[in-house]
């Protein structure tokens, strides 16, 4: 049974046309006479009437902005009838409306989550409307209320997990300096699993590290923070290379929530000298190497498997290490592939390592350094592909000159 009135209304005040009321009420009687009170009250309402929980399960599916419930139908009754109600809607306001005048049960009532407990024959039209008007005026407040404390909550762990994934670089050198950028895709409030480090170790080798967590959000985020802390403690315990990324790969398999799930992982050890350096690829894209305005890709052919998929190779034999000769003054740019994935205009043709190298080499030639330079770099693959990177974007540049 739908009724509308047809008595001059009121809207109310943010809705967005007709408000419509879920009347849940068996006795013809009463219905009748709320359906009246509600005419001659001038709210405008559109009211769904059902006589059992059965059917109000039915419509409670549309938009409801308010439901005005009996605690006594055929098919439920009492606290646990309205518990019910309150299951089955968390947008709409619901007000009890009953013929039992029992203050403790209406206290009880409210407890549970009803904005408002009315006693039939003790009220007219406009405290009803005042009590449906007011009611719905509650539950946006405490739904406001709620979307705030779960923006705290998500700032907080955005934090924590910016903390996790994007930590201070342990390096103690002055000729070495160090930069990093970090742009969660479509700027969403959670950081992604892409996740960098960098360590120098006692005996002057540099160690940097950047890596990519297949997926989007706060679980692939978390499994980042567990790998990038892993490694660090790898590291400082004298881990590297291969051996290092067996173990890795070990940790992943024990921490991930899905065996779908893998991670791409490039490390990079710089010698003492500065002057050399070891690569290791696990299926990630190869780093940047910037010799003053000159900048070319480390050719990959020792690329290995992503950790986490299946193969039978360990150690060397599944990540071999590529050597690479520094000059004097140096760069290494590592990346996640969000930066080399964005499109080039409407077509199909995405940037690449290729156009990635060339973007790299323009601003250095541009005299960008430094933090400059990886701005000009995020900000230019955007400019290309016409719109926000749909992938999260980790960058991470060590500058180093040999030591005399």
């Amino acid at each position: 049974m739908s009724t509308t009135s047809d008595h001059p209304t009121t809207v109310l005040p943010g809705i967005d046309g007709r408000l419509r009321l879920l009347l849940i009420e068996d006795d013809p009687g009463d219905a009748f006479l709320v359906e009246e009170l509600l005419a001659d009250s001038g709210l405008d309402v559109e009211i769904l009437h059902v006589r059992t929980l059965g059917e109000a399960r039915q419509r409670m599916s549309g938009r409801i902005h308010c439901v005005l419930a009996d605690l006594s139908l055929p098919d439920a009754g009492g606290l646990e009838l309205l518990q019910e109600v309150l299951s089955l809607t968390d947008r709409a306001a619901v007000v009890v409306l009953t013929g039992l005048a029992d203050a403790h049960l209406g206290v009880r009532a409210v407890a549970l989550g009803a904005e408002d407990y009315l006693v039939k024959g003790e009220v007219d039209g406009p405290l009803l409307a005042r009590a449906i008007r007011y009611a719905i005026e509650r539950k946006r407040a405490e739904e406001s209320e709620r979307r705030l404390v779960e923006a705290r909550i998500l700032s907080r762990e955005n934090a924590r997990l910016e903390r996790g994934l994007l930590p201070v670089p342990l390096i103690d050198d002055e000729s070495l300096r160090h930069h990093a950028r970090y742009r969660p895709g479509r700027r969403r409030a959670l950081l992604g699993g892409d996740f960098y480090d960098t360590v120098q170790t006692d005996d002057g080798s540099v160690h940097l590290m950047i890596g990519d967590v297949c997926g989007h959000g706060p679980d692939e985020a978390a499994l980042g923070v567990c790998l990038r802390m892993a490694w660090r403690t790898l590291v400082l315990a004298g881990h590297t290379g291969a051996q290092l990324l067996t173990t890795l790969n070990t940790v992943l398999g024990h921490e991930r929530r899905s065996d779908e799930l893998f991670t791409t992982v490039c490390t990079i050890t710089v010698d003492p000298s500065l002057r050399t350096a070891r690569m290791h690829l696990a299926g990630h894209p190869p780093p940047l190497l910037l010799d003053g305005d000159e900048v070319t890709a480390v050719p990959d052919e020792t690329s290995g498997p992503a950790l986490g998929l299946p193969t039978d190779l360990v150690g060397e034999d599944a990540w071999p290490a590529a050597e690479i000769a520094l000059p004097s003054s140096w760069g290494l740019l590592l990346y996640t592939d969000g930066l080399i994935e964005g499109r080039i205009g409407q077509g199909p043709v995405r940037l690449g390592t290729e156009g990635l190298v060339t973007l790299a080499r323009d601003a250095r030639r541009a005299g960008k350094a430094g933090g400059a330079l990886l701005d000009t770099l995020v900000s230019e693959v955007e400019r290309l592909n016409g719109e926000e990177l749909t992938d999260d974007v980790a960058v991470l540049l060590l500058t180093g000159q040999e030591r005399h």
